[in-house]
């Protein structure tokens, strides 16, 4: 399948890019979060849901964070860059964790592995993944796990 106005860049990782398509996102965290962390930056990725992207599942467990979505056209007419979405959003959770446990560092890389969701059977073996590593209810305190809309065409 052509990607409409695709395009690669490379940080440490290479990330692809193209309109109206799926993405896929994990990152590690540098430590095990605490309950209360894992919160914050649950409710933190959560915050741009509805402006600059359409936000299908998220999950947030103590070692690492998984989502799904996509992302939506700036006043600008082109797609947010999703970067800025997740790292701006990994940057304001690291700096509440750091001002609450004393650290120096936030417990987030700087980058985040991301992929262009190619079909419908990748996208339900993912999104079947991420519901599936979220803790069963009751086992954790917090919530990790949020489910969106999910609409066919991306």
């Amino acid at each position: 399948m052509p990607f409409q106005n695709f395009s690669i860049w490379r940080g440490r990782l290479p990330h692809w890019r193209a309109d109206d398509v799926r993405y896929y996102v994990t990152f590690k965290h540098r430590r095990e979060l605490t309950a209360e962390e894992c919160q914050v930056l649950f409710r933190t990725l959560i915050r741009p849901d509805g402006r600059r992207w359409d936000l299908q599942i998220l999950c947030v467990v103590p070692g690492g964070t998984e989502l799904i979505f996509t992302v939506k056209e700036a006043p600008t007419g082109r797609p947010y860059e999703l970067s800025e979405i997740v790292e701006k959003a990994k940057t304001k959770a690291g700096k509440l964790i750091i001002k609450r446990s004393g650290e120096r560092f936030s417990p987030f890389y700087h980058e985040s592995f991301d992929r262009i969701v190619r079909d419908e059977a990748e996208f339900a073996e993912r999104w079947e993944a991420i519901f599936e590593s979220a803790p069963d209810e009751g086992e954790d305190e917090y919530e990790c796990l949020w489910v969106g809309r999910v609409t066919s065409d991306g």
